[in-house]
């Protein structure tokens, strides 16, 4: 089945990593390349969303955070209750 969000398959290769510090700051890299760094809310949020995404969900919200990701009218995740 295809998968309206990622046509070509991007998100089958892990270009994006991320690191959780002990104080709670997020980096993200992209091809081994930090490209931004979260603190605060935002990096709570993407915490307790990357937490238990599979492999592809995680480079999904990593693309999002990042803002590498096509621009159009894709929503952001929602968080997991």
């Amino acid at each position: 089945m295809d998968n309206p969000v990622d046509k070509r398959g991007r998100l089958d290769e892990e270009n994006f990593t991320y690191r959780i510090t002990k104080d709670k700051k997020v980096f993200i890299s992209w091809h081994g390349k930090q490209v931004i760094t979260l603190s605060g809310t935002k990096a709570e949020d993407f915490i307790i969303d990357i937490k238990d995404a599979d492999s592809k969900e995680a480079q999904l919200i990593m693309a999002k955070v990042t803002g590498n990701f096509k621009h159009g009218n894709e929503k952001m995740f929602k968080r997991r209750k």
